[in-house]
């Protein structure tokens, strides 16, 4: 990837690393690059984040000084975009967010006009214009500058597109929903309620400052004890902009992608709709999905972290179902990207449908343990651990020590100064213990 661009668009702290000044490059190279072979208008979505309004008007006064509209879709979840991109007929969507990360960051990713993240060449020939400060050869004026149009029915839309993924309603089901004070605060109760469930929600305040703060998808906590002090059949929790989803059965036991995965697969499987009878995963997958899928008459296979990456091979290969641990899951039949409210409606369609509670569902597969812990380290280093000979070795008398009954995997994040080091086996005090050792070992070699 480039200097700007990541694994999921341009990141960075707010008003620091990603300021308005470069929001405003970001909207004048993307219309720029992406308005060059037709015209056409360009979605902005956001999620709650305070920095948000002053990143939108900056990026939206770039695109618009290139005589692009756009349509402002206000606070709307990434998945929102995607689909509204495609059924608008729009040049591209636009999504001001920085996902799970903390208030003090944001971010800026594109949807093409099919719903789908850029490819590296278009993020890579907009990024060139940005870095080697171009002067672009367009300044329209008087009629010809882009006008805002306020988007004010496209939640709506949304909404009453995600009614027609399913074929039951939820009336019956009594669910429990953490919105993490993020892009679903509004849009998941109202739906919920529409379509009959029997909603409980917490975390449906935001006020610029407190979105994924102690709540949401990575603390998962919340929605468990919620679950169970309310007797919910399901608890769903959600990230700032609502693309992943970790969900809750009845007992309290946490549901991550892998789980969901398996349980979505079996039922379009079931149903003779799983294309060519795979999944999609990553290598942080969890080996019983393997097994599970094995034993069930299904296959899986495997891409870098990173749901651009899992949608990739999706399209490459015919696959209509993939996803990520992290509760990326992708629906190809019905979004280009990942989705936590269409995937909790899938969820809860199968468990109404077959008449099964949460907790035989989220048993089909069984996981083995897996530690996941962060390595801090200089940024600039963080992609050179492959050709540290050090860290290799290590790594290697790890997966010496567990004779095949255990496997390593160390990758860079996409957003922050971290290497991710994850051991999977059968034993957690092990596989923690090494974990640590081997995390340690690598800030040394790479860290302040």
């Amino acid at each position: 990837m480039g200097k700007l661009f990541g694994t999921d668009g341009i990141r960075g702290i707010a008003n620091k690393d990603l300021t308005p000044e470069l929001a405003f490059k970001v909207g004048r190279a993307g219309a720029f690059v992406l308005g060059k072979e037709k015209k056409g208008k360009i979605l902005v979505g956001k999620d709650t984040r305070k920095s948000g309004d002053m990143l939108g008007a900056a990026l939206t006064a770039g695109i618009l000084s290139m005589g692009i509209d756009v349509i402002e879709l206000g606070v709307v979840p990434t998945p929102a975009v995607a689909y509204l991109t495609r059924k608008y007929e729009a040049l591209a969507g636009i999504v001001i967010s920085a996902s799970h990360n903390p208030i003090e960051y944001n971010g800026i990713k594109f949807f093409n006009s099919d719903g789908f993240k850029l490819n590296d060449n278009i993020e890579e020939e907009i990024e060139k214009i940005i870095l080697e400060d171009k002067e672009l050869p367009l300044r329209p004026i008087k009629e010809d500058i882009g006008k805002v149009i306020l988007g004010k029915e496209g939640y709506k839309d949304y909404m009453e597109y995600l009614k027609t993924t399913i074929n039951t309603d939820l009336s019956g089901i009594k669910v429990a929903v953490d919105c993490g004070n993020g892009a679903l605060y509004k849009i998941a109760p109202e739906l919920l309620k529409e379509m009959g469930a029997d909603t409980i929600v917490v975390n449906d305040n935001p006020n610029g400052v407190n979105i994924n703060l102690n709540c949401g998808s990575t603390n998962p906590s919340i929605i468990q004890a919620l679950v169970l002090e309310t007797k919910a059949d399901i608890g769903l929790s959600f990230d700032g902009d609502a693309d992943r989803i970790i969900a809750v059965d009845e007992m309290g036991n946490i549901m991550d992608g892998d789980h969901i995965l398996a349980i979505c697969g079996t039922e379009l499987y079931n149903q003779d709709k799983l294309n060519k009878n795979t999944i999609v995963g990553t290598v942080m997958t969890n080996m019983g999905l393997d097994l599970y899928l094995r034993e069930n008459g299904m296959n899986i296979v495997k891409t870098k972290v990173g749901d651009r990456y899992v949608i990739e091979e999706m399209l490459d290969k015919g696959y209509n179902l993939g996803g990520e641990q992290s509760g990326h899951i992708i629906f190809l039949d019905y979004n280009t990207t990942g989705d936590g409210l269409l995937t909790a409606l899938q969820l809860m369609g199968i468990m109404k449908e077959t008449g099964k509670k949460m907790s035989q569902l989220n048993n089909l597969m069984r996981s083995l343990p897996q530690v996941l812990i962060n390595a801090r380290v200089k940024e600039e280093l963080k992609k050179t651990y492959l050709e540290d000979e050090e860290i290799k070795k290590e790594v290697e008398k790890i997966e010496e020590y567990f004779h095949g009954e255990g496997r390593v995997v160390i990758r860079p994040s996409g957003t922050e100064p971290l290497i991710r080091v994850m051991i999977e086996g059968k034993d957690k005090n092990i596989i923690e213990s090494k974990a640590k050792e081997l995390a340690e070992f690598i800030e040394k070699k790479l860290g302040n």
